[in-house]
């Protein structure tokens, strides 16, 4: 974690309160509530199964909780659809790319700045001076991106003919491209090696410290988890059973007991 923050971590952003969601009669999550605080990075942990992407789902619109709620900047957000919530400033990665392969890096991080383009059919099949304004204008946010994440000399590449780490940092690029004030990256390092990884977190804390984006992470490398998170929260079973700063949950004997498989009453 950075000693000194260019944006001090403030008042919760996001606030999830007694989220339950179930599949038939499978609950992935049972009454679940926690906060995200304007400007940290938080980290949401757990076993395999345990209900993390889930819960990245029902934030960004994917799935809708049978019961509980979802608040942004204080406002609970009763339309639930991922449209709806990349429009309020909520972005998300996804722990498989969705990735357009053969289109450039470039491109692939314009397709982010298609929530700030207004202009309609015909403004744009003519070139009307908004639908030409918009577009410079997306081109140049799309660039200054690009530049961020130091990827200049591979801005006209085709994604598909990358290496895997920088086809993660590529999605975290077009994510980046829709301005969005709280970031949810589901396993960012997934598949890296330790080079890319160290690399990634990198940006992590960049996109944090520079820009003051406030992100939601779901990781598996607890050494990670401990280095570039503010406060973890720990789900078993749906349920949390730890949240708080990264060196108390590393001790709690909760999370000890359900990464090691301990046996449940």
């Amino acid at each position: 974690m950075q000693a000194e923050r260019s944006f001090p971590i403030g008042a919760p952003i996001l606030e999830l309160s007694n989220i339950s969601l179930s599949f038939g009669g499978v609950r992935a999550i049972t009454g679940t509530s926690f906060k995200v605080l304007q400007h940290e990075i938080r980290a949401i942990i757990g076993p395999n199964g345990a209900g993390k992407s889930s819960m990245l789902n029902c934030i960004n619109g994917i799935y809708k909780p049978q019961e509980g709620t979802v608040a942004f900047k204080g406002q609970v957000l009763e339309k639930i659809n991922p449209n709806f919530i990349a429009r309020k400033g909520i972005s998300r990665t996804f722990q498989n790319l969705a990735l357009f392969k053969r289109m450039s890096v470039l491109d692939n991080i314009l397709v982010g700045r298609r929530l700030h383009m207004n202009a309609n059919f015909l403004e744009v099949a003519f070139q009307l001076p908004k639908a030409r304004r918009e577009e410079k204008e997306n081109r140049e946010k799309s660039e200054e991106i690009v530049e961020f994440l130091e990827i200049e000399d591979i801005r006209d590449t085709a994604v598909g003919k990358l290496p895997y780490g920088l086809q993660k940092k590529v999605e975290l690029g077009r994510a980046l491209a829709t301005e969005a004030e709280v970031l949810l990256l589901d396993e960012p390092m997934a598949g890296m090696n330790v080079e890319e990884k160290r690399e990634m977190c990198r940006f992590i804390l960049k996109v944090n410290d520079e820009l003051g984006t406030t992100m939601v992470l779901i990781e598996h490398d607890m050494g990670v988890v401990m280095d570039i998170s503010d406060s973890v929260v720990v789900l078993d079973y749906g349920k949390v059973i730890a949240d708080g700063p990264p060196e108390d949950v590393r001790s709690n004997q909760n999370v000890i007991d359900a990464y090691l498989g301990v046996a449940h009453d």
